[in-house]
């Protein structure tokens, strides 16, 4: 990765980290369901180094949008050693259509194109989360993966759906997430967003070494 892009990532997360604190009002959003739920389970990588990093993210956050070629590139470069996971946390607060962001990944999840969709929400950002008609562009979003489309509108509406999301909120809440994208190594929120693929290695790469002693 240049260190150009890197550039670009520390300024958009610094002018913006601010932007991007959820409020003190605890609540899943505006006119959601709040009922009870088991949180998504989203992973990548087999973990075979007995690490896994966590991000709460934010589908419709430029922040986010920013780490996720870093992310990206994580992924690839540990492959199997590590476990990725991704956990759902809207800022209903700030961003309108973060939910339904996150409502789209979940409905794709359930035809196991997670992750694709997870992509495509992020490079077309600015696409479905300006828009007017939102829906509209992510049910095109589930044609171009190929998604059963009647099944993904059902699943997009399902209470089951929400409850979810709401139990990532509340798992990253208890966590000590109050912004996005949040991380966590091993279920230990890090309290500081590393501002490079170098500075998330090393990171990793610590734990990894704690994990794993005799190797």
């Amino acid at each position: 990765m240049s260190k150009e892009f890197i550039a670009i990532v520390v300024v958009i997360t610094g002018l913006l980290v601010g932007a991007f604190v959820l409020t003190k009002d605890k609540s899943p959003g505006s006119g959601e369901s709040a009922q009870a739920g088991q949180v998504s389970n989203h992973k990548v990588g087999a973990g075979n180094k007995k690490v896994t990093l966590t991000e709460y993210g934010d589908f419709e956050c430029p922040a986010c949008k920013a780490y996720y070629p870093i992310v990206k590139e994580l992924k690839t470069s540990y492959g199997d050693d590590i476990t990725f996971e991704f956990r759902h946390f809207p800022l209903t607060q700030i961003h309108q259509n973060a939910f339904l962001g996150s409502r789209a990944a979940e409905a794709a999840g359930k035809q196991g194109k997670f992750f694709e969709m997870h992509d495509l929400l992020y490079e077309n950002q600015d696409v479905w989360s300006k828009g007017q008609n939102p829906s509209s562009t992510l049910e095109t979003f589930a044609k171009q993966l190929g998604l059963n489309v009647d099944q993904f509108k059902a699943d997009l509406a399902n209470a089951e759906t929400a409850a979810t999301i709401n139990a990532d909120v509340k798992e990253g809440q208890a966590l000590g997430a109050s912004s996005t994208p949040t991380f966590a190594i091993n279920g230990k929120k890090i309290d500081k967003n590393p501002q490079s693929i170098e500075e998330f290695t090393k990171l990793i790469d610590d734990e990894i070494a704690k994990q794993n002693p005799t190797q």
